[in-house]
């Protein structure tokens, strides 16, 4: 398609409204694309959709520096060792035979001559094909799906444009020419001046007839005196720039370059995987096959810096008794490494160094057996493509239907060997899906021998597809523009710091304070800007800018950041509004009944609160004091609760009810009492939800929690001596603690709401099936009805009111608020998601921390505190322990890519992914003490002074953020 651009791709806004037309499954059944640019409920990101630039993506200085740069560099590495190894015979490369063979880009004239062309220095023009993908941690990054759909040799054409039809200047593109006649080929500078006398031709391909779009529709104008005439001599010719299958090209050409006179660039073996017979076959079946052969290189690479590159190769079903290459197909990967968000390891780790268990690629990708899948597996076949050992395709999971699902495990269960790659789906853009077709261009050093990654190299494109049908012949055209910000340069470059406690953690800082004032489009206050940095806690914001420059590779230029940081911050302490809901919450009947509520919840008769339960295994079964699920009588007893606030306030318009729905799933989980009764329809999953009334009823903001618990890890894992069964915690902390905080807040908003304080709704809403295996449950269904329009809320006796026009201004979500980390202690996280309004929204939250601390001076002077000490837990709800001095908490803020962000690892994941404003409350979470989904999940862990602050803040910040036009 032609220049289009943006223009192109946001037509039809807003894209997913209408029912089903934005269906989320659980990311453990589905990983889902990162939805850029602009989100489905409507929010944008400032870095796209420039008006003076309708064709370009904005790629930031930390993409470039500690994904792409690292990522192209060890990938050029690899390509280079391998085809050196192509070009001396040795089998070290990798490639299938049967990929070799009648390939037109290794033809048997240039096969014969292995070993023997001394001359080449091997440089690669390869265009890959790269996008963001989002992984189980929560991270965005940038991804290796292949050798680039669009054939060899447009991604390096496109290059030298900037726009449709808008080449970049003739001199820069004949500068890079010679930059790399001279890298390579060591050409002296006198010579290259004059790329035509030095004897530089270009030839262009011909058409491909299978792939009619692979082909260059116009070539920079600066390259016109190079091209290759009919009539010229090829001894006048030393190099020639042609992507044309080695049997293409002119017989004096070929013999020129086998004798050693004529150099080709690119390397011609290293556009073999556009040659192969096999995929140019699945292509037809199955989109983007082209991308798989240069895949299949690569080993699995997880860690959080470089590109991302998911496992491909080949699998056997059957008995094997010597797995190993298959000399006509390729490598086979057998076994694969699971990963999860509750996983026990720190997201700037790389899970896969640390993680032994390897599990059968077939029993990832189908198997719904309980052993099989543990406490936290599902099956993962929507992730990934399969096709037979003739090349059929089999299933191409991200577009699956249950059947295709069904069909596909059938197939493998026949045996025999299958081609497989997980596919975690490209960066998209509402209803197109975007990949970036770069350019990788190396060479071997010939001084030393190594592999030399070429700096500078032209960029390529962009190429945008409908996602529901991808179409390779039909794409939306933009250009990447690396972003170039002076201050975020800076923090990329000066603070190469990988080995700190927190990897890159004054590098991360600078992005923090830079980012968030651009988001607020103000200077941010002194407080505020303090509570982004990860510091010691006695340094201040003045201290840590002072020895910011010392830190720096650069002492100089750290000086002139710190500087830059400075005229971001408003200096000095600013005057705090006054509280609004403190005057409830501080007090001794607060903490009281904070106690009490959670151990009512926690103590009480809700045994079975896991939306699975109860488990129908022998192992489940054997322990349960009772057989049904308490989950619906622990939704019933909240409904209670709220119609009695309700009545006692006495306000009309305030509403109690459900939102109702059932559980689905890509496969079926017969063994899960709660799914089984789910399908038969002897229960429903819902969403508590209380509509609290403000002057503006178009709009809301939502405080929310969920109100099921975990399974015990250490009840069904062996190694912990446990014996397999799923067994409810009891939630005190996760997530009674939240749960509670919403049972208090409702008559502290329904007051506020009665004497006109609230400038729009404030909705309480209990949300279902966080935990495994429900997998955020609630929070899907929730998002899907608030993006397609029709939320719809269930009253008592069967009447709905209909939510669908009311617009969420933002969501505070709880998850784990009661427990005080006993390593780094009075901490908690503000954990905003992407977009300004969540940066605004963690803003209030601030605010309300600052107020509090404030006035705990005051309070502790009054007679009931003034000799208090710190609190104390105690061993059970019924023993409420003694009066303590208000704590002074720190909220630290942390943004989705600050590694200790645990965003990602609750329902606030799932609003910001769909660009609902969302900010997470947790505590200082620690992932490996105990009392996290364990059977230490009691009130023994609950910290009441700590908690109850906590839960104080959040309902000042709701408040806040509900009473400010």
């Amino acid at each position: 398609m032609d220049g289009l651009g943006w223009n192109a791709i946001l037509e039809g806004w807003p894209w997913f409204t209408g029912a089903g037309q934005y269906p989320i499954s659980a990311y453990s059944e589905f990983m889902p694309p990162p939805l850029l640019g602009r989100s489905p409920y409507g929010s944008a990101d400032p870095l796209f959709f420039q008006k003076e630039d309708p064709w370009g993506w904005p790629v930031t200085e930390y993409e470039e520096a500690f994904e792409l740069s690292p990522g192209l560099a060890k990938i050029a590495k690899s390509l280079l060792e391998k085809m050196t190894h192509l070009a001396n015979g040795r089998l070290a490369h990798g490639i299938p035979r049967a990929d070799i063979a009648d390939n037109p880009y290794w033809p048997e004239a240039l096969a014969r001559h292995i070993g023997s062309l001394n001359h080449e220095r091997f440089v690669l023009l390869i265009s890959l094909a790269l996008a963001r993908t989002q992984d189980d941690k929560g991270r965005v990054r940038w991804t290796l799906f292949g050798s680039s759909e669009q054939g060899p040799e447009r991604a390096f054409w496109s290059s030298f444009f900037a726009a449709p039809g808008r080449e970049l200047p003739a001199e820069q593109i004949l500068d890079f020419l010679r930059r790399l006649l001279r890298a390579a080929f060591g050409v002296a500078e006198p010579e290259v001046e004059n790329l035509q006398a030095l004897g530089l031709r270009v030839l262009p391909t011909k058409d491909d007839p299978q792939f009619p779009y692979w082909r260059v529709d116009s070539l920079p104008s600066a390259i016109g005196p190079l091209l290759l005439r009919s009539d010229e001599p090829v001894g006048d010719i030393r190099f020639l720039l042609t992507f044309r299958p080695f049997a293409d090209l002119p017989p004096a050409v070929q013999s020129a370059y086998l004798a050693g006179t004529l150099h080709l660039l690119p390397f011609p073996g290293s556009l073999i995987f556009w040659g192969m017979r096999s995929y140019r076959m699945l292509q037809q079946q199955l989109p983007f096959a082209m991308q798989i052969p240069l895949l299949h290189l690569f080993k699995r690479h997880e860690a959080p810096h470089g590109i991302r590159v998911p496992q491909s190769g080949w699998l056997y079903e059957g008995r094997l008794t010597r797995p190993g290459p298959h000399p006509s197909l390729g490598r086979l990967r057998n076994l694969f490494k699971r990963t999860h968000r509750w996983t026990r390891v720190l997201r700037h780790k790389d899970e896969l160094a640390v993680t032994a268990r390897e599990d059968k690629v077939t029993h990832v990708l189908f198997s719904t057996k309980p052993e099989d899948l543990g406490l936290y597996d599902k099956p993962m076949a929507r992730n990934a493509q399969l096709w037979s050992k003739d090349f059929h395709c089999l299933l191409d999971g991200p577009h699956a239907t249950r059947g295709d699902l069904a069909q596909a495990a059938a197939a493998l269960k026949s045996g025999g060997f299958f081609g497989y790659r997980f596919q975690y789906p490209a960066m998209r853009v509402g209803r197109h899906e975007v990949y970036w077709q770069r350019p990788i261009i190396a060479y071997l050093d010939a001084r030393t021998g190594q592999a030399s990654l070429f700096a500078d190299a032209p960029l390529g494109y962009l190429t945008a597809y409908g996602a529901e049908k991808p179409d390779p012949a039909e794409a939306i055209e933009l250009w990447p523009r690396l972003l170039r910000r002076e201050p975020h340069i800076a923090a990329a470059e000066l603070f190469m710091q990988p080995k700190t406690r927190l990897p890159y953690q004054d590098r991360v800082n600078v992005r923090k304070l830079l980012d968030s004032a651009s988001l607020l489009g103000t200077r941010l206050h002194y407080s505020f800007a303090r509570a982004l940095l990860t510091a010691g806690k006695r340094q201040t914001l003045d201290q840590w800018l002072e020895a910011l420059p010392a830190r720096a590779s650069a002492p100089d230029r750290g000086h002139q950041l710190a500087a830059e940081l400075r005229t971001t911050i408003i200096g000095g302490p600013t005057p705090l509004p006054s509280a609004m809901t403190y005057h409830r919450t501080a007090q001794r009947s607060f903490e009281t009944s904070y106690w009490k509520t959670i151990a009512s919840l926690a103590e009480g008769p809700y045994l079975t609160t896991n939306n699975a339960d109860c488990v129908l295994d022998q192992a489940t079964q054997t322990h349960l004091v009772h057989h049904r699920r308490d989950l619906n009588f622990l939704g019933q007893h909240l409904q209670r609760h709220y119609r009695k606030s309700l009545n006692a306030a006495g306000l009309r318009d305030a509403l109690v009810g459900e939102l109702s729905f059932r559980w689905q799933t890509d496969f079926d989980f017969d063994w899960m009492g709660g799914w089984f009764h789910n399908q038969t329809g002897e229960t429903a999953e819902r969403n508590l939800i209380v509509v609290i009334p403000g002057r503006d009823r178009s709009q809301a903001v939502v405080m929310a929690d969920h109100y099921d618990t975990a399974y015990m890890e250490d009840r069904y894992q062996i190694d912990r001596g446990g014996d397999g069964a799923r067994l409810a915690a009891a939630g005190a902390d996760d997530n009674h603690s939240a749960t509670a905080t919403l049972m208090l807040a409702a008559p502290i908003f329904l007051e506020l709401s009665r004497i006109g304080q609230l400038d729009c709704d404030i909705w309480l809403i209990h949300l279902t099936g966080e935990e495994f295996p429900a997998d955020s449950l609630g929070s899907r269904h929730l998002c899907q009805s608030l993006i397609e329009g029709n939320l719809q809320m269930h009253l008592a006796e069967g009447v709905m009111q209909d939510l669908s026009g009311t617009r969420i201004r933002g969501v505070y979500v709880m998850d784990m608020i009661a427990h005080n980390n006993d390593r780094d202690r009075d901490i908690f996280q503000i954990a905003p998601g992407t977009g300004t309004q969540s940066m605004w929204l963690a803003y209030q939250a601030h605010l309300a921390n600052e107020i509090w601390n404030a006035s705990t001076v005051q309070w502790n002077r009054r007679k009931s505190r003034r000799d208090c000490g710190r609190g104390a837990r105690s061993a059970n709800g019924r023993t409420l322990p003694a009066t303590a001095r208000h704590l002074a908490l720190r909220g630290q803020v942390r943004p989705d890519y600050d590694p200790r962000s645990t965003l990602y690892n609750s329902d606030g994941q799932i609003f910001s992914d769909a660009g609902v404003p969302v900010v997470l409350f947790m505590e200082n979470y620690d992932i490996n003490r105990t009392g996290y989904h364990d059977s230490h999940d009691t009130m023994a862990n609950i910290d009441l002074d700590y908690g109850a602050a906590l839960a104080a803040i959040a309902i000042e910040s709701v408040a806040r953020a509900a009473a400010q036009p």
